[in-house]
């Protein structure tokens, strides 16, 4: 099987049922993962800040790092490789709280809101989510039947 790694700041879209995208580490990014069960047409990505106007160089070389420019590269490249949104589902994880002295930032909470907010504007809803919490997630989806397994420190579970 063919994995597809997502770093930091990066996505993956594929429609190979012989492959997987897989992120790891999750502590405050966010992972959103769009399927299409019918077409099997997958996607995620690994966002770290909600709002690019923070660093807009930064947005331009990498604009996945951020909420606001990342998602709508990922829609357009599940557009472009044959998702539709009729058959779609998506699902959220990470937006942890891994910092606790730095709970008056508390940038996994701004990167969920960041995203449902974009998500909401787009009249698009979270099928299921893995968010919050203090501990990192690994994340993985199955091009072949959409399974997103998460994981973290040895334990794994369906999401």
């Amino acid at each position: 099987m063919k994995q597809l790694e997502v770093g930091i700041g990066g996505f993956e879209v594929s429609a190979d049922k012989d492959s997987t995208i897989k992120t790891y580490a999750l502590g405050s990014c966010v992972a959103l993962i769009i399927y299409d069960k019918v077409n099997h047409v997958g996607g995620m990505i690994h966002i770290a800040l909600p709002d690019s106007e923070i660093n807009r160089e930064k947005a331009e070389s990498l604009p996945a790092y951020f909420a606001d420019t990342g998602l709508p590269l990922l829609f357009k490249k599940m557009n472009e490789t044959g998702a539709k949104r009729s058959s779609s589902w998506i699902k959220m994880a990470g937006g942890a709280s891994v910092i606790k002295s730095c709970e008056s930032f508390d940038i996994g909470k701004r990167n969920i809101l960041a995203v449902r907010k974009i998500l909401w504007n787009k009249k698009l809803g979270i099928a299921k989510e893995d968010v919050g919490g203090d501990y990192s997630r690994t994340v993985s989806l199955n091009i072949e039947d959409g399974t997103v397994t998460v994981s973290n420190s040895g334990r794994n579970w369906t999401l």
